[in-house]
């Protein structure tokens, strides 16, 4: 007697719901063999948001070693799995099996290869969810569940499936589709929810009218900001805002941390991270300070602005004092950019929610990844990457469970 084993019956049925980064590479990684995949996104297409991060470069990831990598996630343990599983060097070597070459910038971030445009990149990644046969489905909003807890969409439609993953998205960049809806519907599942605050965004100062005039808009080159004993290089931007930037992006834990305590903020910046405070006094004299600044010490005008704005004359030209300020020049920031301006979000699903595979500990059989968990990456590639990361990892280990 023979028997035929119908696989395809056997199958796994997947829905993914949700088109961003961490869903894509999640359907571009599990095994067709395995799991029937739908993904369920409410836009007209896949990857709106990735499309968006990649105007005026596209920062695909960081160069950093992995150890340093892992360490610019608040917090950086939820991730270290992931990352160390799927990491920017693996990220590059798939990236290569799709004919994406990619190389790394001056600033060590992962670039796509010269020519190649942001669409030419997503399109390579649906064509190979495509190629497994899985399904795309779009303009299908996710509504929760009904009574018979089937998943719930705008339209009616219903479904059901042995394994949900969530993809949703934070509260950033509501143009996108990430408008953070999605949190009543969990909280109707008694999952914890932490409120959405902005991230990677810009910080309000309020500067004096006499110096935003002739700086609004100018960069302050090659310093060092501090905030709660953590500090990061790079440069910023004068606005009328306040300031923005890599170099304060960076910390953005510190900081809203400090504006949720204190409801005001204090940051120190560096003006001249090369020089030691000795090495400043040495170089200046008495008299005619502003231009030793300028071509001995080799400030440029915003810099020498900022300080001959809010130092006092006796400040300015008692040079020991001058070295101090110019090592440590204070700020204060009053709140963040509202979080529709910011890059990224901060809140959604409690990490306490989930195991370290990314499972809903209330829901089993339900995952969530990406940017709609409680977690803080800065700009550079770290938050794409993590996204990768995720999906990567959490489809490795669903082949792993039922292979």
């Amino acid at each position: 007697m023979s028997y035929i084993v119908n696989f395809e019956a056997m199958k796994k049925m997947v829905a993914i719901i949700g088109g961003g980064p961490a869903a894509m590479l999640l359907a571009a990684r599990l095994d067709s063999n395995l799991f029937d995949v739908i993904i369920y996104e409410k836009n007209k297409a896949l990857g709106r948001k990735f499309l968006v991060a990649g105007k005026g470069g596209f920062n695909l990831s960081h160069s950093e070693k992995l150890s340093d990598f892992i360490l610019r996630y608040t917090p950086s343990e939820f991730l270290k799995e992931a990352i160390t599983n799927f990491s920017n060097d693996d990220l590059r070597i798939w990236f290569k099996t799709l004919k994406i070459p990619t190389f790394v910038g001056s600033s060590k971030r992962i670039y796509p290869e010269e020519g190649i445009k942001p669409i030419e990149v997503l399109n390579s990644i649906l064509n190979e969810i495509k190629q497994k046969g899985f399904q795309l489905k779009t303009e299908q909003n996710w509504m929760g569940w009904n009574d018979n807890n089937e998943l719930l969409f705008e339209n009616g439609f219903t479904t059901n499936s042995d394994i949900t993953i969530f993809s949703l998205g934070g509260n950033s960049w509501k143009k996108t589709g990430s408008s953070g809806e999605w949190t009543n519907y969990f909280s109707e599942k008694s999952i914890n929810i932490i409120p959405f605050e902005a991230s990677n965004c810009a910080f309000k100062i309020d500067w004096k009218n006499d110096f935003l005039i002739k700086n609004e808009g100018k960069p302050l080159k090659n310093i060092s900001i501090n905030s709660k004993n953590n500090s990061k290089k790079g440069e910023v931007i004068i606005t009328k805002f306040g300031l923005e930037g890599g170099a304060i992006y960076a910390l953005s834990p510190q900081i809203r941390e400090q504006l949720n305590q204190n409801k005001k903020a204090k940051i120190a910046i560096d003006l001249k991270p090369s020089f030691s405070i000795k090495d400043i006094v040495s170089k200046l004299h008495s008299g005619k300070i502003t231009q030793q600044l300028a071509k001995t010490i080799k400030l440029e005008k915003s810099k020498i602005d900022l300080l001959k704005y809010y130092l006092t004359k006796e400040e300015f030209i008692d040079i020991n004092k001058l070295a101090k300020i110019i090592k440590n020049f204070p700020l204060e920031i009053t709140s963040l950019s509202p979080i529709n301006e910011a890059i990224s979000s901060v809140g959604g699903i409690s990490l306490n929610e989930i195991n370290s595979n990314f499972e809903l500990k209330k829901i089993p059989n339900n995952y969530a990844i990406g940017e709609m968990l409680d977690y803080d990456a800065p700009t550079g590639g770290y938050l794409l990457q993590s996204c990768f990361s995720m999906g990567a990892f959490l489809a490795n280990q669903l082949n792993k469970k039922h292979g």
